[in-house]
């Protein structure tokens, strides 16, 4: 296929990347250690433009394609640290699009421009302790009072948690209706009764926080509903498009960075008289996951092609053509980042197993995109129910 990338596109592409080698990669040892990067990554990357490119002008943003997330999505691995990357994903892929499309002009105001110019710092609270795919089991609920809703409950494994301005919460308001009764709301951590319980340890993407949050009787006004109410599923069906794909697209570059510096480590390392790179069994090795690479690149840029067409330029909903494309992708490119950045720890052989090598850190990292953003039994589910099985 042509590529999906113009000028102005490129011209974007090196920013980041620029940004990412000068500015983040430098320390990323340092955070991955501290188990936390520093607030003052959001301003700079809001500064710069990050969050705002494919959002409309009217809104804060730039008013790019989608395509301008995807370039964003393959540079942010070259900070070599999956939990920054992370962390800056949910600020502007993850938390903030449905506040584009469902937010008035006061919640825009208050929460998605300050979250696109990074001034505040954005979470998305979903899963819960008993409830991650399986939405519509979640137990955290909403009920109105006067013109207040009072929300009790709790959530869990909440990226960017322990220090967001805000989370963008899905709870349910009608426990009666299953998935139809949920609703999203706009919720300021200042709010009275909002807590963090806890701060979680993870077995990869050290340098973001992930946090387990309680609500006790917190008082939220009407105002600060998102959308309609009990619509909160749908929307939420809407917005994890976006997540899945952005997923899809930095793992790959992620994979093809692995490959990078796995084959520079072969031309270097020797083993019985020669290269390791040079032995013909490692050579086809990287042949077939390059292969297999270029499968999963294609396959994510055409599900990325579909839903660009249909968010930016019909501006309509996600269709569930393009759903099941970018459930296959995510199928797709979860399991192959397994296999790839395990084979390419194998051909480090010790070196892979120690904690100076950055293949080390992508090994643990690349786990959580067969978990997050719905796992990948699920995903396999709701292609078979989309193919009518």
């Amino acid at each position: 296929m042509p590529s999906p990338f113009r000028e102005e596109h490129d011209h974007f592409r090196r920013t980041v990347r620029q940004y990412v080698e000068k500015e983040l990669a430098p320390f990323a040892d340092e955070w991955e250690k501290n188990e936390l990067f520093p607030n003052e990554v959001f301003k700079r990357a809001g500064e710069l433009g990050l969050f705002a490119a494919h959002y409309p002008e009217e809104h804060g943003g730039a008013g790019g394609d989608y395509w301008f997330s995807i370039a964003k999505a393959e540079e942010l691995p070259r900070g070599m640290s999956a939990g920054v990357s992370m962390g800056l994903l949910v600020q502007g892929d993850m938390a903030t699009p449905c506040i584009s499309d469902l937010g008035t002009k006061e919640q825009i105001e208050e929460f998605l421009k300050p979250a696109l110019r990074g001034e505040k710092i954005a979470a998305l609270g979903v899963s819960e302790p008993d409830a991650g795919s399986d939405v519509a089991g979640i137990k955290t609920w909403a009920k109105r009072d006067g013109d207040d809703y009072i929300i009790n409950g709790s959530k869990t494994y909440i990226t960017n948690g322990t220090r967001a301005d805000f989370v963008t919460l899905l709870v349910k308001t009608n426990p009666e209706t299953g998935t139809h009764g949920c609703s999203f709301f706009l919720v300021p951590t200042k709010t009275k009764g909002f807590a963090v319980t806890g701060k979680l340890k993870k077995i990869g993407n050290h340098a973001s926080d992930t946090a387990e949050l309680a609500f006790e009787d917190m008082r939220i006004p009407k105002r600060y509903l998102l959308g309609e109410e009990n619509q909160g599923f749908m929307y939420l069906m809407q917005n994890f498009q976006t997540e899945r794909l952005i997923a899809c697209a930095s793992s790959a570059a992620g994979c093809n960075l692995a490959i990078e510096q796995a084959i520079a480590f072969g031309r270097e390392r020797k083993a019985f008289g020669k290269p390791i790179i040079k032995r013909e069994y490692w050579q086809h090795k990287f042949v077939d996951l390059l292969t297999k690479l270029e499968a999963g690149r294609a396959l994510t840029y055409k599900a990325a092609e579909a839903y660009n067409d249909e968010k930016h330029v019909k501006k309509g909903p996600i269709s569930f053509d393009t759903v099941k494309l970018i459930s296959m992708a995510k199928i797709f490119m979860g399991e192959l980042s397994s296999e790839i950045v395990d084979q390419c720890l194998q051909f480090h052989g010790g070196a892979g197993y120690i904690e100076e090598y950055h293949i080390a850190r992508a090994w643990r990292d690349q786990r959580l995109i067969r978990i997050g953003g719905g796992t990948t039994e699920t995903m396999r589910y709701y292609v078979a129910k989309l193919l009518g099985l």
